[in-house]
């Protein structure tokens, strides 16, 4: 079976993968977790042997598709992180750069332990000498800035931590759900993966593409995609998804405010902890955050002022759009 570039391949990604070249600069998987979801295509409760012989199976192939400075990330709970951990470091002798844990409000409750409300991300490259960090693409503005007025402080702000609780669990309410399918990473989270470890033009592979996210937001970044999917049914709803998300031609810069850039603004917003209240009462905040989102957006040649920025944060706040910050 022959990938096509930004399209999604209905097949098992095992099977799919085996006669391909390299050809990912980046590859993101959140495999099923084998706890019981309700997959249409899939049974996601089987023993754990077999579940770790098929994880090796998966992850071996999409080893084989990874280019040289090619990063790979996986998604997984905790049941088996140790397992998936040990198959990527001590089989497939990938470096790990990050042991990520994304921290989350809505997680599952418990009746007689504490409520699960994390997912393990593992961050593996092929060569610790030779891989794609953008590091200023996701930098967020650091408490020596926004608390201390430290000025010895990177203008260009900190780097994340490795416990990331910025983004929310997508559960049955929220708009960006889709009706489709019962488990789905947010857009934003993905955005910072793709920012960070990708280039415009990559490409992004996604072996369990599932609702669709990982294509959804690669295209909004530029970034050309392959997924893979078992469910026709997904595979079908998920380019449907594609076919209404829109897309930023690359290259150009758009004139006017748009959709796009309230989604970026929103991304930035919760990425960097800072409320509404105080960016509109702090100057200094204000403009530290406008030129995040210049640089986000590339205005830096034509970039809105801090009175455009603080109408459109006022705008979302007031449409309900925006969302409380997290992880205070």
């Amino acid at each position: 079976m022959k990938l096509k570039l930004n399209q999604i391949t209905h097949g098992d990604c095992i099977e799919v993968l085996k006669d391909c070249e390299p050809f990912a600069d980046l590859i993101f998987a959140d495999p099923p977790f084998n706890i019981g979801y309700k997959y249409d295509k899939y049974q996601d409760k089987v023993k754990g042997e077999q579940y770790v012989e098929w994880s090796e199976k998966w992850m071996t192939a999409c080893k084989k598709v990874l280019k040289p400075g090619g990063s790979f990330y996986i998604a997984i709970g905790d049941d088996y992180a140790a397992s998936i951990q040990i198959i990527a470091t001590q089989k497939l002798k990938l470096k790990m750069r990050n042991w990520i844990i994304w921290h989350y409000t809505f997680g599952q409750q418990m009746k007689n332990k504490f409520a699960r409300s994390h997912t393990h991300i593992f961050y593996f490259v092929l060569d610790n000498n030779n891989f794609t960090f953008n590091s200023d693409a996701v930098r967020v503005i650091s408490d020596r800035q926004k608390k201390y007025k430290d000025k010895r402080a990177n203008p260009l702000g900190k780097l994340p931590d490795d416990v990331w609780n910025e983004y929310p669990r997508i559960c049955g309410t929220f708009d960006e759900r889709t009706e489709f399918h019962p488990c789905q990473m947010p857009e934003s989270l993905l955005a910072r993966i793709i920012r960070v470890s990708s280039d415009k033009g990559n490409t992004v592979l996604d072996p369990f593409s599932g609702s669709g996210t990982t294509p959804v937001v690669a295209s909004k970044l530029g970034r050309n995609y392959v997924g893979i999917e078992i469910s026709s049914n997904y595979v079908h709803e998920s380019t449907k998804r594609l076919e209404v998300a829109g897309n930023d031609i690359e290259g150009e810069v758009p004139q006017k405010w748009t959709k796009e850039m309230d989604m970026e603004l929103k991304w930035i917003y919760h990425e960097n902890k800072i409320s509404t209240e105080d960016l509109c009462n702090e100057p200094e905040l204000l403009v530290l955050f406008t030129e995040k989102v210049n640089l986000r957006l590339g205005r830096e040649k034509n970039p809105f002022t801090p009175v455009d920025i603080k109408k459109h944060l006022t705008n979302l706040r007031k449409a309900a759009k925006l969302g409380p910050l997290r992880g205070q």
